[in-house]
């Protein structure tokens, strides 16, 4: 077990295990509403943020959630302009998200700080970011837990919530910030291409054992924590980059999962 004995190892478990009990919690509503889009779009969007803020000299991350706070506001007002096409709103936002992270990259004088935000750094994690970290995911977890009714309302049929006198446009919008927040955090962690891909893979994990949806919050916790240890401990003896090593495990045990229960489907056929 000497991958414990160095300083940065033993943060990128902290920082990784708390966001993997943070994103499905996000990851799961994402799907329910069926929006599973908005974290591409929002972390692209993030991307523009970086780089904004360095060409500006302030704080990377602070800029990313700033970029993804204004990215998801304008989701959501797309999504009431255009109800019956909510879809677009995604596609219109990260377009302009890639458009802008595109054009203010070209004015970014040190290229590697702009590109370790592409597949994150998990293992180049500082003590401030460490807390940055900690923070948010307390403060998202918290927040989870006290709209955990409402969102799951909101989640299945809105319209439904609202009569149930749900106030939907008020947990919208603090869901809203929650998206933004944790993607923003995300991507300086795990990589802006990287992070959407953990709000959903532990979820369609998770919907294939939960019956209901308390147990597929919990089965996406437990597996997506799961992935994210197996991931860094390959990482780091296989000598492969963290971020895609941890998605990469999800996305094959799904996989396997798939071919598992086709397997048994087609045993017990043949029992039968």
């Amino acid at each position: 077990m000497e991958i414990f004995n160095y300083g940065f190892m033993q943060r990128a478990f902290v920082v990784g295990i708390l966001l993997a009990a943070v994103i499905p919690c996000i990851g799961i509503v994402i799907v329910f509403k069926r929006l599973s889009m908005i974290g591409d779009a929002l972390s692209h969007t993030s991307l523009a943020g970086v780089a904004a803020g360095l060409i500006l000299g302030i704080n990377p991350v602070a800029a990313a959630a700033i970029a993804c706070i204004t990215a998801s506001l304008g989701i959501e007002l797309i999504r009431r302009k255009l109800p019956r096409y909510s879809e677009m709103s995604i596609a219109i936002i990260m377009s302009a998200g890639v458009g802008l992270a595109g054009v203010l990259s070209g004015f970014v004088k040190n290229a590697a700080n702009f590109n370790s935000f592409l597949f994150g750094s998990i293992v180049a994690i500082s003590d401030m970011e460490l807390h940055l970290v900690v923070a948010v995911s307390a403060v998202v977890l918290l927040m989870f837990l006290l709209l955990y009714k409402e969102l799951f309302y909101v989640s299945l049929d809105e319209q439904s919530a609202r009569l149930a006198g749900v106030p939907v446009r008020t947990v919208n919008f603090l869901f809203t910030f929650l998206i933004a927040v944790t993607v923003s955090v995300a991507a300086r962690t795990v990589g802006a291409l990287i992070v959407s891909s953990m709000m959903v893979v532990p979820v369609a994990c998770a919907m294939q054992f939960g019956k209901n949806y308390r147990q597929t919050v919990l089965w996406a916790v437990g597996l997506d924590v799961i992935f994210m240890v197996t991931g860094l401990f390959a990482a780091y003896y296989l000598g492969l980059k963290p971020g895609g090593t941890i998605v990469l495990v999800g996305v094959i045990f799904l996989l396997l999962v798939f071919a598992g229960k086709r397997l048994f489907r087609r045993i017990g056929c043949q029992l039968k």
